[in-house]
């Protein structure tokens, strides 16, 4: 049913609740039959004089409410009474909108990178399983130490380009920001300063200012970190460590060269600063460069993760430490974070020594490949950087856009991005007028393409189609 019109002129509710109250009641009343197709979240807007967000919110409401099921590509469609009946769609529901997005019901998520849906759920779920079944015990308790294998899975994962960091030096994480935690809360005391990138992983910045420590920021060019800035913040400030990303960095894809790479190591060793190589997204690329800590092993700490090769979920993350650190990491994190859960640890362990970390990974780059390819198709002509294996890209907007007002219009349309304020670690007078597209997590192709669409739509309509008191 595609000519289904609802009324939304009674009620002081917000609007997309007032929709998803009218499609009950027309479900209660017979008007909308089980099985009936929902009309297009696009064209219900445009009939109704409402922005496609809004759709998308009620229609995901009725959908926890168990009254309609939905698929991207194929519609939204009434449910029968008996699937009503059973409560089993209530309950998926509800727990899928409280995992993804529980306060944007019905958006696009390009908010976002982990890893894609590569049907890494069924290995995942049958080692679950076992590992409940036969190490019911340790699941039951505290863990103590770390196991051996969690040692030789995180030296093995970390490895590339040559290099592999001795399983004396590992420390198990829930995730790469809870590892990059700990190291900053073990070498560093209230009130240090931490040198960040200009544009950054910022939500390292806030967890570090939330204990107490001073994020500065350096200016960067299209290479990385400048060299000179480095040296001269060093000299004036002298901060204790320096965040870095030399693949890949987020948001800006940048990857150091070995020369800069090799001036950033030399001014580190002349003003004894601690390094922190973040290498998450590095992981994804098949032929990495040669890691930072192959040239300073003495002060440099470096993190790898499965968040966007494997499942965020899982939270496997590593620390690969220098020399005699790894117990000074390890008695931070527990303090920190109360330790690991041996279900989780073990499980990345075994995904990574079985051989099955590596084959999702090899098709999570492959997924990504071909949805940044839609990327280069759809964007075409609009300045861009990007990458084939990075589950994002950084946009140039053209005049008269700034990055929070696109945002805000993209939301309006049912697309969650971020502005380039996100990834800003200390404040700054620097506009780039830039927003980061992530594009791994919607769930299909088609939800991507459509997504590349409205905002490409955006572009080339500019600020003139764009209210914000709408």
């Amino acid at each position: 049913m595609t000519n289904w019109l609802p009324n939304l002129d009674d009620g002081a509710a917000p609007l997309y609740m007032r929709l998803a109250d009218r499609i009950e009641a027309d479900i209660a009343a017979g008007t909308l039959p089980a099985g009936a197709k929902l009309p297009p979240q696009r064209n219900l807007a445009f009939d109704i004089g409402v922005t496609v967000g809004t759709v998308g919110r009620a229609y995901a409401l009725v959908r926890e409410r168990g009254l309609v099921s939905g698929e991207v590509g194929r519609g939204t469609f009434v449910l029968g009474q008996s699937g009503a009946d059973t409560g089993t769609p209530v309950a998926n529901a509800a727990f899928f909108g409280g995992t993804r997005a529980p306060s944007a019901p019905g958006m696009t998520r390009m908010d976002s990178t982990a890893a894609p849906d590569v049907d890494q759920d069924r290995a995942i779920g049958d080692l679950i399983v076992r590992l409940g079944r036969e190490r019911y015990e340790e699941n039951l308790d505290y863990v103590r130490a770390p196991c051996p294998a969690w040692l030789e899975a995180g030296s093995r994962w970390l490895a590339h380009a040559g290099w592999r960091p001795a399983e004396d030096t590992i420390v198990p994480a829930l995730g790469g920001h809870a590892g990059i935690l700990a190291v900053i809360a073990s070498i560093t005391a209230p009130g240090d300063r931490i040198v960040f990138e200009h544009l950054t992983y910022s939500s390292i910045a806030r967890s570090a200012n939330l204990i107490g420590r001073r994020p500065v920021a350096i200016p960067a060019d299209a290479g990385g970190p400048v060299p000179e800035e480095f040296e001269r913040l060093c000299a004036q400030q002298h901060p204790k460590l320096a965040f870095l990303m030399s693949a890949l960095q987020n948001p800006t894809l940048t990857t150091l060269s070995e020369a800069r790479k090799r001036a950033i190591v030399e001014i580190a060793r002349k003003h004894n600063v601690w390094l922190i190589e973040d290498a998450i997204y590095g992981a994804l690329l098949e032929q990495p460069p040669t890691p930072l800590v192959t040239l300073a092993p003495e002060r440099t700490f470096h993190i790898g993760s499965m968040s966007k090769t494997v499942a965020a979920g899982i939270r496997g993350g590593w620390v690969a430490c220098p020399p005699h650190f790894a117990p000074r990491v390890q008695m931070a994190y527990k303090m920190l974070t109360g330790g690991k859960p041996f279900l989780l640890a073990e499980l990345a362990a075994q995904l990574v020594l079985s051989g099955e970390a590596d084959a999702i990974r090899a098709r999570v780059r492959a997924e990504i490949e071909a949805r940044e390819k839609l990327a280069r198709t759809i964007l075409s002509g609009f300045d861009f950087t990007s990458h084939p294996r990075a589950p994002f890209l950084w946009l140039k907007l053209p005049e008269p856009w700034h990055s929070g007002t696109f945002k805000k219009a993209a939301a309006n349309e049912g697309v969650l991005i971020d502005d380039e304020d996100e990834y800003k670690p200390a404040r700054t007078d620097k506009v780039h007028h830039r927003v980061r597209v992530g594009f791994s997590v919607p769930p299909t192709r088609d939800a991507v393409r459509s997504g590349f669409q409205i905002l490409r739509q955006l572009l080339e309509g500019g600020v003139a189609g764009y209210d914000s008191f709408g």
